[in-house]
């Protein structure tokens, strides 16, 4: 066995793999960026070492800086994670130059599974099935636009580097090819530094369904049989499950064999996932799923593999690094039940899913029978714009599919998050949706029943308002005290409003709150010494659900149904110059990001829904339009700058 390990990541992977390190006696070293130098993972490893500020490219994109870490540390070996540098075969091969094991395949594997147009002529050869489409060199937007056009429409253009969604966009007429390939381009630039893409066939109806594949360097290869991660937004993996809903034994065998010959056709070694399409409208077939590409890494849902395997992966992944033979073939791997794996985002999902960053001032995840939590932040941590914006990975295992997925359910109602905006109660929505429930889904489940799912424009529940609201009154009565305490005077007063004294009928003031950032106007009553908040136009609903109320500096937090909402008492003298006179066409950043693109300049005439800017946050991109029609008066940031959640972008002078 290896004698260290660093660990040349963050986050949830860095404590996942820091846990297993440890249990196999191996000494373990933590990198971090500025940003994560109070991370759990930095204090749950042996040994940290700063690589750098914030930003990825400047730390965990480092080559140079985390080899030079894993000299100072004497690391024996190096564990990538999932993401920044555990796809990249120069790393794998300034590793081993270094004379550091590096815990992975070998980088020509990497390279020849790196590329997806590569990749699938590779695999093609070896008789695995690919699904139609232009894998070749040529890369000029006509020429690119005419293959579409033969290919036929709905088409996706992919990156042909990375994975995880990035550089992905689906087509579905001509009119619209242009901008999401130079969308796609961008991003894939961003992310992987190779902005090329390839085109093909959108299957209709798809099924993601992907197989866990390991080798050793002995020339054992096997599969741990198969995951669906066709729960998915904007190509992102949201709830994924092990075994696939409704696979047979002839499915998976010929999906496991199609695996396996992808990974003995590079020579790979260690832990590996091989990506299928499946055409879903008549169930899945044997003769209906194509290769898309192999992830040459672990991958973010192996929880729901170990779950139903019972094997630990990243000490599978360890003992083939130190030149160890599987311990099993394939005949002794048998699945024991199902598990579901849900991905608890900083996001929120009632603004199109934009990322949601700040100070986590609550975070109570679940426990119970068959409940696993895979988390890198604690309570007091923050959520920045730098990373991936997740929380935690729950995982719930049970004897069958209904009885992980009531698990999932019952362990998403007890978990509480206050702070960042979560996607807790659209996870929830999601496992209990009586389609997918029922087996009847695709990767266009989620974006066909947004509003069934709870992820649109809703108002905040008036019942957390009125908690919040009452616990800010009782806060500032006791301060109110205790000053006139302090002061020598005496508490009991008629002429303090907090008592609710009055000789004759019922007193009541308006009382001007901040509500998620915005003025709501409330009236706060005194009946029977009782304190009342009354919302206007917001009945308070019978059968209101339980809230919990989490103090935030000056604000309330009001959690209940696992939606929040923030409380704080209005400051009058905190003024929004953005809202004074006509503010319809001011354009702002609907999150912490980087502006990457600025399409119009001051004088430019604009259409209402026209792009005019994007940003990027947390690896993804948001394209912000124009809320009206009119002439663009002012461009108010510029691409490369960092801005702030409501930073002004553009603003448009609209039509008379």
């Amino acid at each position: 066995m290896l004698e260290s390990v660093l660990i040349a990541n963050r986050g949830e992977i860095a404590c996942r793999i820091i846990r297993t390190a440890r249990r196999l006696g191996l000494r373990t070293i933590a990198v971090h960026s500025d940003a994560d130098a109070e991370a759990p993972f930095v204090a749950m490893a042996d040994e940290a070492y700063r690589i750098g500020p914030a930003p990825a490219a400047e730390s965990y994109l480092r080559i140079d800086a985390i080899l030079e870490a894993a000299q100072r540390s004497h690391a024996a070996s190096i564990h990538p994670g999932y993401g920044f540098l555990s796809e990249r075969a120069e790393f794998a091969e300034a590793c081993a130059a270094a004379g550091i094991v590096f815990v992975g395949p070998p980088a020509s594997a990497i390279r020849a599974m790196g590329l997806k147009d590569a990749a699938k002529a590779l695999v093609e050869k070896a008789g695995v099935p690919v699904v139609p489409g232009y894998h070749g060199e040529r890369q000029q937007p006509d020429f690119l636009r005419q293959k579409a056009y033969e290919i036929g429409y709905p088409v996706l253009i992919k990156a042909v580097a990375g994975g995880g969604g990035k550089g992905m966009r689906r087509v579905d007429k001509q009119t619209d090819f242009d901008a999401a390939l130079e969308s796609a381009q961008r991003e894939a630039s961003s992310a992987f530094g190779d902005p090329r893409v390839l085109v093909e066939k959108y299957v209709l109806s798809p099924r993601h369904v992907e197989v866990q594949v390991f080798a050793d360097t002995h020339g054992n290869v096997v599969h741990l049989f198969e995951r669906d991660c066709s729960l998915q937004r904007r190509h992102q993996k949201v709830i994924e499950e092990a075994p696939a809903p409704g696979i047979t034994a002839e499915v998976r065998e010929a999906m496991g064999r199609a695996a396996v010959e992808a990974a003995r056709a590079v020579g790979y070694a260690g832990a590996g996932t091989v990506e299928f399409i499946a055409d879903g409208r008549e169930g899945l077939k044997a003769d209906r799923f194509y290769f898309m590409e192999m992830n040459t890494r672990l991958q973010v849902e192996h929880p729901v593999t170990e779950e139903i395997t019972g094997l630990d992966l990243v000490e599978l992944q360890f003992r083939v690094a130190a030149g160890e033979r599987l311990p099993f073939a394939q005949e002794d791997l048998a699945i024991n039940g199902h598990a579901v794996e849900a991905r608890l985002y900083a996001e929120d999902p009632e603004k199109g899913f934009l990322p949601s960053t700040g100070r986590l001032w609550a975070l109570r995840l679940p426990e119970g029978d068959g409940v696993r939590i895979d988390t890198g932040v604690e309570e007091g941590g923050t959520v920045t714009p730098f990373y991936d914006p997740m929380i935690a990975k729950v995982i719930a295992h049970g004897a069958t599919r209904d009885e992980a997925l009531d698990r999932l359910s019952q362990a998403l109602a007890s978990t509480l998050v206050a702070g960042p905006k979560t996607n807790a109660r659209f996870l929830r929505a999601l496992a209990d949706a009586e389609g997918f429930r029922a087996g009847a889904f695709d990767t266009g489940f989620i974006d066909r029943n947004l509003e069934e799912l709870g992820a649109v424009v809703r108002t905040a529940d008036p019942a957390a308002i009125a908690a919040a609201a009452l616990a800010l009154v009782d806060r500032e009565a006791a301060r109110v005290a205790d000053a006139a305490v302090a002061r020598g005077e005496a508490l009991a007063s008629p002429w303090w409003a907090d008592d609710g004294f009055q000789l004759v009928g019922r007193r009541a003031t308006g009382l001007p709150l901040a509500v998620d950032g915005e003025r709501l106007d409330v009236l706060l009553s005194f009946e029977d010494g009782a304190a009342r908040i009354g919302i206007p136009d917001r009945p308070l609903a019978e059968g209101e659900h339980d809230v919990t109320l989490v103090e935030a500096g000056e604000a309330m937090i009001a959690v209940a149904d696992g939606r929040q909402v923030q409380v704080a008492l209005h400051d009058p003298f905190a003024v929004d110059l953005d809202h004074l006179g006509d503010a319809s066409g001011i354009v702002k950043s609907p999150m912490h990001g980087k502006v990457v693109m600025v399409a119009v300049a001051a004088g430019d005439r604009v259409e209402k829904g026209q792009r005019v800017a994007v940003v990027e946050a947390m690896k993804m991109e948001h394209a912000l339009v124009a809320p009206v029609a009119g002439t663009v008066a002012e461009v108010a940031a510029e691409a490369g700058q960092q801005v702030g959640e409501g930073a002004r972008i553009v603003l448009i002078e609209a039509d008379a």
